[in-house]
């Protein structure tokens, strides 16, 4: 009877399931969406991520040139998606300062620029760029401002 009643019960949803990008889906959808990612992106991170460049302060420097060149089109300047290539996308492109994203260890951020995410508007990088430079935008990910700097910029 258990049984019977969530098949029902997912029949309903899948019913209800759209794939339109004009309206964003409901809170149940992104949370499972993006326990999903979270944790797809952890298992395949835990395997063949090379070691970082040893002078972090030059790596970052170099990631801030990259970042203006790769990344700075959906994500904007300072990070948090403001582009319109980014914001009409779906699912909008990250705000790369916020909690959510700055959760994610380096490994998985390394692995996110160098392999990208499928269904989503983040390209992968890997065969474009070497493992140094996806390591520079991750540590230059990693300076952008904050959520307690944000009040400052917006006014």
């Amino acid at each position: 009877m258990l049984f019977v009643l969530l098949v029902v019960l997912i029949m309903i949803a899948l019913m209800r399931f759209n794939l339109t990008a004009l309206h964003e889906p409901g809170p149940t959808e992104t949370r499972l969406a993006n326990l999903f990612k979270h944790y797809f992106i952890y298992r395949a991170s835990r395997h063949g991520i090379p070691p970082r460049p040893k002078d972090t302060k030059a790596s970052i420097e170099r990631g801030g040139s990259h970042y203006g060149l790769d990344c700075s089109v959906c994500h904007a300047d300072d990070g948090r998606s403001q582009r319109p290539l980014g914001q009409w996308m779906y699912p909008r492109t990250s705000d790369l300062t916020n909690k959510r994203v700055q959760s994610y260890s380096d490994q998985e951020l390394f692995w996110i620029i160098q392999n990208g995410i499928r269904y989503t508007g983040m390209p992968a990088f890997g065969d474009i760029e070497s493992p140094d430079r996806v390591w520079d935008l991750v540590n230059y990910v990693r300076t952008l401002p904050g959520d307690s700097q944000k009040g400052d910029s917006a006014k």
